[in-house]
């Protein structure tokens, strides 16, 4: 379909300068939000209609709609990078807008065209560039989502849909100033199972994770760690963030994509980065006890989660029950950093982009 013009309607009262430059010298991750958003709407027999870049504000809601009883909802994450010239750049968008259309279809929603889907982020970023924020890591993070809008009560997949884009600008993921991360191996709760919805990008995938995370919390970790729920034995992923496993030959593994997990844009670009480095990437199950075996022998020198928030963080830490094991050092190795630095070098335009991963606005 050809994409609509999108209809820029006036801003009544933006935020000052002042009140912008404090909120943005040093955000909290997903705390601040600039002056717009982008809004399109579905009707079954109509499609997509009344695109428009609009004053972020509140949303009316009836008691009565569909997202707040049968949670058909999806969600995306991407960033826009200011680049070293001055511009500014997306990585990776037409991953983003095809993984939301998956998501879609497993939540029997109405897809998306892609080319809306990327306009529609593009009006986020042109109409609020100028919020991005001067700080290491700094990045305005553009979070797309759908959910269903119609008004009634039963189980069905519903008729009418709203997208929205919402924008925030953002620094780095974790504050702590720890060199790595420290995981929690959850005993007692999976993320998903066959057959479920671990590969949609959902929020009640999220919501169910929020009680494990919270353990982890508890106990002094960062985050968690999910095992499969067949065998509650292989290494899935975190609550937001996929895993890597570095061993002392070089080569590297991560959990497969078994329709448990997700696909994580991320983690196919490191995967990518890593092969056109020469080292092999093994796409296999891999077990908790594997993983402190091999931690405790020194045969795996280094892990690591990724995830478009976070980009690539080191493990240091991984407790399970009564038991804890130090990966390597404990903080950030040698694949680990140039497997991170090669990512951001290419999202910032500092590197070649072989694979036209960057898309300059």
């Amino acid at each position: 379909m050809s994409v609509p013009a999108f209809i820029h309607l006036p801003h009544p009262n933006l935020i000052a300068d002042d009140v912008r430059a404090a909120a943005i010298a040093d955000p909290v991750f997903g705390r601040v939000f600039t002056d717009h958003m982008v809004s399109i709407r579905y009707t079954e027999g109509q499609g997509w209609h009344d695109a428009q870049v609009m004053p972020r504000g509140p949303l009316s809601l009836d008691p009565a709609t569909a997202v707040l009883h049968y949670a058909q909802e999806i969600f995306e994450g991407l960033k826009a990078y200011r680049l070293d010239d001055g511009s500014m750049a997306l990585f990776r968008v037409e991953a983003n807008a095809a993984r939301f259309n998956a998501s879609a279809r497993r939540m029997a929603m109405a897809e998306l065209p892609e080319d809306l889907f990327i306009a529609a982020v593009k009006e986020a970023v042109a109409a609020d560039a100028h919020w991005f924020p001067p700080v290491d890591g700094g990045a305005l993070y553009l979070r797309p989502f759908m959910f269903a809008s119609e008004v009634f009560l039963g189980v069905k997949p519903a008729a009418e849909y709203q997208f929205l884009v919402i924008t925030s600008p953002v620094g780095n993921y974790f504050k702590s100033g720890a060199p790595a991360i420290s995981l929690w191996v959850s005993e007692d709760y999976t993320r998903a199972a066959p057959g479920g919805t671990g590969a949609a990008k959902c929020g009640g995938n999220y919501a169910s994770s929020l009680v494990a995370q919270r353990e982890a919390i508890a106990n002094g970790h960062d985050q968690v760690v999910f095992l499969d729920a067949a065998e509650h034995r292989w290494i899935e992923e975190l609550g937001g963030m996929n895993m890597f496993f570095v061993f002392d030959d070089g080569s590297i593994v991560t959990p497969p994509l078994t329709g448990t997990i997700l696909p994580g844009i991320t983690r196919d670009t490191i995967i990518t980065l890593a092969r056109d480095a020469g080292l092999t990437v093994r796409e296999e199950p891999y077990a908790i006890d594997q993983w402190q075996a091999d931690a405790e022998s020194g045969k795996l020198t280094e892990s690591f989660a990724c995830g478009t928030a976070a980009v690539v963080t080191p493990v240091g830490k991984v407790t399970r029950g009564e038991s804890s094991f130090t990966i390597g050092a404990g903080g950030p190795g040698q694949v680990t950093t140039k497997l991170k630095d090669k990512l951001v070098d290419i999202q910032r335009g500092r590197a070649a982009d072989p694979h036209g991963w960057v898309t300059r606005l």
